[in-house]
């Protein structure tokens, strides 16, 4: 080897590992912003569509999804209310942790027993709210403010 190409390896070696150093350096707070926000659009859509025809929600729960062990009628009642109140809770990050591990179950439950062909998607969803789940929801949350308040140590 030339002295040059030792002095580009290490170069090239240095400047990975600055740019390695300053994504890591990226504070939780900024990424979970992103997945507050995306998470809480997914579910919130949802209830916004069942909203939207009533008729068709609760016809979709009685002859396609098929919910075992709920009546069709109960089933649909709680999953738009899960759809209306876990967004709200992430966007503004109020138990996020809750309500990430809610959204979670939901995700499971709809994966398992209603659309297992659907995982790539699901995946993707769960990916999410395991950040959150373990992360919380950042600085920028009412957790974090609370979490002060009450002696817990923030989420950064």
């Amino acid at each position: 080897m030339t002295p040059s190409t030792t002095s580009a390896g290490r170069s090239a070696r240095e400047s990975l590992q600055h740019i390695i150093d300053v994504l890591e350096g990226i504070p939780q707070t900024l990424l979970a912003i992103p997945l507050r926000l995306a998470v809480a659009t997914v579910f919130w859509n949802s209830a916004m569509t069942k909203l939207d025809d009533w008729t068709a929600a609760l016809a979709l729960f009685s002859d396609e999804y098929k919910v075992p062990l709920l009546p069709p009628e109960i089933a649909a009642y709680m999953a738009v209310s899960i759809e209306l109140s876990m967004p709200v809770l992430l966007v503004l990050g109020l138990f996020t942790r809750l309500a990430a591990t809610v959204l979670l179950g939901m995700t499971l439950f709809i994966e398992i027993f209603v659309y297992p062909q659907a995982w790539p998607t699901h995946i993707q969803w769960a990916a999410m709210m395991l950040v959150l789940i373990c992360r919380g929801g950042g600085a920028l949350s009412v957790d974090h403010l609370l979490a002060g308040r009450f002696g817990l140590r923030p989420t950064r």
